[in-house]
């Protein structure tokens, strides 16, 4: 019932996103892992259009903010305002109190608001004058940044780019897809077209069943050993720390659910392997003067280790 379910929503999804299956499930798996996703791309490609079709589809709250450089944290996270009729202050909620939270092009802000974000993504709460408010559950961002041109922007620090699950890229569409776009935009808006398939509820149980994916200790011992590898690297400053690897196997989780098995193989590590590590990687001066990318670097490690072979009981 399960995967029906979860066909139903990637085929939903797949009416408004056309000709990005690969990236509708990326996202949905690191949803179901409770993660956050940053997507990392050029204006006009969908990105916001994409948040709104699983806000809609999965039944959930969502808000949009468009950070600049005058953002500050009380546009985030909300602020106290004294009641003069209750004598009192009252929390007056931010854009973050909700359930899918579109924070587009993050690295357009301050640090200082960018932290207040990735505190909360972190701790699944915020506190404003001194009084604890948890976000609601679930709670999923979803951040955009440019990667061209970087005028008046502040790029993220790798310890904060770790609180991201993973990181893709939609890129602009095959012709027969953006054919496809161009047509049925002419008509109506095809956000219009698309139902609610699971609730919020539900949507909760998921995510829990994906907690409950069976790990066996070799993939344990496989990750450990891929992470091991990148901090050892010749080409790499800072490798995939511990949040890394435990980031590395909630995301093989959610991808045997989407493949309708209720444990992992190595070969779903593998499989999500550059989109949860390849942000969390530093390269070093020997690196850039090769050119060479966190995914030839991955690529690489995921060649050198000895994947270990899966007994069946």
């Amino acid at each position: 019932m399960n995967q029906e379910t979860i066909k139903r929503i990637q085929e939903e999804i797949g009416k408004v996103i056309i000709g990005k299956d690969d990236v509708i499930a990326k996202v949905l798996m690191s949803i179901l892992a409770g993660g956050h996703v940053l997507l990392e791309d050029v204006p006009g490609v969908g990105k916001t259009t994409l948040t709104l079709a699983f806000a809609k589809v999965l039944g959930l709250e969502t808000k949009r903010v468009q950070f600049t450089s005058d953002s500050v944290p009380s546009d985030i996270i909300g602020f106290s305002l004294y009641n003069k009729e209750q004598g009192a202050f009252e929390y007056k909620a931010g854009a973050i109190m909700t359930n899918l939270l579109l924070a587009d092009e993050i690295n357009r802000t301050s640090s200082k608001t960018q932290s207040a974000l990735l505190e909360a993504m972190e701790e699944f709460h915020v506190t404003v004058d001194g009084q604890t408010h948890p976000l609601p559950e679930p709670f999923i961002v979803l951040a955009t940044q440019n990667p061209v041109g970087s005028a008046g922007t502040q790029l993220l620090p790798n310890s904060q780019l770790d609180r991201f699950l993973i990181r893709t890229s939609m890129g602009y569409p095959d012709a027969e897809s953006e054919i496809s776009i161009l047509r049925d935009r002419s008509v109506e808006n095809p956000l219009k077209q698309i139902e609610t398939i699971v609730t919020k509820e539900a949507l909760l149980g998921l995510i829990g069943e994906v907690k409950e994916i069976h790990v066996d200790d070799l993939v344990y011992t496989y990750v450990s050993q891929l992470v091991d590898e990148t901090r050892r690297h010749e080409m790499v400053q800072l490798g995939i720390s511990t949040r890394g690897a435990l980031a590395l196997c909630r995301m093989a989780k959610a991808y045997a659910f989407l493949h309708g098995r209720d444990y992992v193989v190595p070969e779903d590590v593998i499989a999500v392997l550059n989109d949860v590590c390849g942000h969390r990687l530093v390269l070093n001066s020997k690196a850039r003067l090769t050119e060479t990318t966190e995914k030839d670097i991955l690529k690489g490690i995921a060649a050198s280790v000895q994947m270990p072979v899966m007994r069946e009981e």
